[in-house]
């Protein structure tokens, strides 16, 4: 097989069963346009970041965390990558600190000395960005809170939003006294009845940043990836066969991707230590 007859390789990380549904869905649905994708899964965005500036993958759907990895190790290596395309879901997301609904706090700094439950120590929703939005609102998270993590599936960036549901029970049981989620969390739980309607309300919401993307390398077969954005971008919500693949991921439409929404993450990486300029890893509690 030539180069221009193998399929466009996509990377995936596989955070919940439904992940291979999905990217058998896209490989048949664009197949029938035309064009051929394979795709690779991996058990964590680290491995993911790594085969993809080696070499091993054309794209990959990147977690936010993910994207500011590949970001500085590109860059640490004198190249660059770029979002091809991201969700309408993915644009202008904001993550939310939770407070029981009878809690007397009606500002950020009233959380001082008090104990906060977090997502998982690798989450930007749950974790990285909540915590620098308290930073920011004069509370260190090393010296003015206690931070709960609740450290489940390591290495998925906290896209299963397992650990944010444990939070929110945390939060009710009374064992915490505030909750970092991704907003919008806190009102799907309480619909699916993991926590009592009614329970909890927001103290603080953060700015807005992006979440996931297809993060292209410049070595990618550039006709193909290209091909690859048009397709996504031509699907249709209100067309019957390609809505189930929409609503599995979560999506309306898919829209051109733009940098500028991780500015907020950058910081929170920075702040709190987790990758390094080159993207090292730094996180000394980090495993995955």
């Amino acid at each position: 097989m030539t180069d221009q007859e193998r399929p466009l390789v996509l990377g995936a990380v596989a955070y919940d069963p439904k992940v291979v549904t999905i990217w058998e869905g896209f490989k048949e649905h664009l197949g029938r346009q035309g064009l051929a994708i394979d795709y690779v899964l991996f058990s964590n965005y680290e491995a993911q970041v790594e085969a993809h500036l080696g070499g091993a993958l054309d794209l990959a759907w990147n977690s936010p965390l993910a994207w500011v990895r590949a970001r500085r190790m590109a860059d640490a290596q004198g190249r660059k990558v770029w979002p091809l395309v991201m969700r309408d879901t993915d644009r202008g997301c904001t993550s939310r600190i939770i407070v029981r609904a009878d809690e007397r706090a009606s500002e950020l700094d009233h959380l001082r000395g008090r104990r906060i439950g977090v997502g998982a120590i690798d989450s930007p929703q749950a974790t990285l960005i909540p915590l620098l939005h308290l930073r920011d609102a004069g509370l260190d998270p090393d010296a003015d809170i206690e931070v709960v993590h609740h450290d489940v599936f390591a290495g998925k960036h906290g896209d299963h939003g397992t650990a944010e549901r444990l939070a929110l029970r945390a939060l009710v049981a009374g064992e915490v006294d505030a909750a970092c989620v991704l907003g919008g969390t806190e009102i799907a739980a309480e619909t699916d009845g993991d926590i009592p309607a009614g329970a909890v309300r927001i103290l603080g919401e953060t700015p807005r940043f992006d979440h996931c993307n297809f993060t292209v390398t410049p070595e990618a077969p550039g006709p193909e990836v290209k091909r690859f954005g048009e397709l996504l971008q031509a699907m249709s919500y209100d067309d019957p066969e390609v809505r189930p693949l929409c609503e599995l991921e979560g999506l309306r439409s898919w829209e051109s991707g733009r940098t500028e929404g991780y500015d907020l993450l950058e910081r929170a990486v920075d702040a709190s230590g987790f990758y390094d300029g080159a993207g090292r890893i730094t996180a000394p509690n980090f495993r995955y």
